[in-house]
């Protein structure tokens, strides 16, 4: 009975003759979800995530010792049964830390990311569809802030506003913000001649409504796609910054954080180094792969292996 129930399920959400909307969005996401799992890599991305975002949900419940405690007695001990990896020089529980820095680097990625995709669309879509002067102030803008490594934009902001993880979010985004602006004015340029949006305009439509009904639901799939990739990027400029003393400060857990503090305790403890590396460099890894998929899941011009 729920074989037969899932078999219907399957034929109704892959049939294309759609009888409602909701139909069609419905086979739309599940298309994309059988391009994705039909992809070992991205199945792998997609479990890493999903996994990163358990891990951070239930952080006290799979944390074993208070991530910020100090005891100074078991200050560099290796990896045994009652700290699984170990502790720092101040003591404190090495896993217990990189479960709480799930946390902590997923609430800035995500958070970074909210920040920027609708400050990046707004100006992209802006200086696209209205072209003319305003195209070009806003692309001289742009390209001034694109001709900086990412990372030391970020340090120079985060250094002129102060160290703290706001003014580290707020760096971030000032960085990442001119990237999506540059995609989402590419796409709107190709969308503002469309038939539609000329019949919108002959309406008498005004900018915004135009701009939020008709540009974003079309420029939307490279954006999400860019959106994916920014989270790996935020992930890793966080890291960077807090490497360098100017995002978490102590005692929050942090992977870039305790990167740094292994770093400096390489040649006593060296195992210490592996668990907050591995953790930035798989999860990062899992974040670029999912993206990459879902570009090519909702491009249709490009072939699929």
């Amino acid at each position: 009975m729920a074989t037969r129930y899932f078999n219907d399920l399957h034929n109704w959400l892959i049939n294309e003759e759609f009888s409602s909307t909701r139909q069609a969005r419905l086979h739309k996401a599940y298309v994309l979800w059988l391009n994705l799992i039909a992809n070992p890599l991205a199945f792998a991305g997609f479990v890493v995530v999903l996994m990163l975002v358990l891990i951070a949900t239930f952080a006290p419940l799979l944390a074993n010792h208070d991530p910020i405690l100090q005891d100074l007695t078991m200050a560099l001990k290796p990896p045994s049964s009652a700290n699984w990896f170990g502790t720092d020089e101040f003591g404190r529980d090495v896993y217990s830390r990189l479960v709480y820095g799930a946390r902590t680097t997923l609430y800035i990625s995500i958070l970074v990311t909210v920040i920027v995709a609708p400050i990046g669309f707004a100006i992209g879509a802006t200086a696209g569809y209205l072209g003319g002067w305003v195209d070009t102030v806003i692309s001289r803008v742009i390209d001034s802030f694109l001709s900086f490594p990412a990372i030391v934009l970020a340090i120079a902001v985060t250094g002129a506003l102060g160290i703290g993880i706001t003014n580290g979010m707020i760096s971030v985004g000032i960085v990442f913000s001119p990237q999506l602006a540059r995609l989402v004015r590419a796409r709107t340029l190709v969308v503002r001649n469309e038939l539609y949006v000329d019949a919108a305009r002959c309406f008498g439509g005004s900018t915004p409504r135009i701009l939020w009904r008709h540009v974003l639901p079309n420029a939307i799939q490279p954006v999400i796609v860019q959106v994916t990739l920014l989270l790996a990027a935020a992930l890793l400029a966080e890291a960077s910054l807090s490497f360098l003393g100017l995002g978490i400060q102590p005692p929050d857990p942090s992977w870039g954080a305790m990167l740094a503090r292994a770093y400096q305790n390489m040649e006593i403890a060296p195992e210490q180094m592996y668990p907050p590396g591995l953790a930035i460099l798989f999860t990062a890894l899992a974040f670029n792969t999912l993206g990459e998929s879902l570009r090519v899941a909702l491009d249709p011009t490009m072939k699929r292996n």
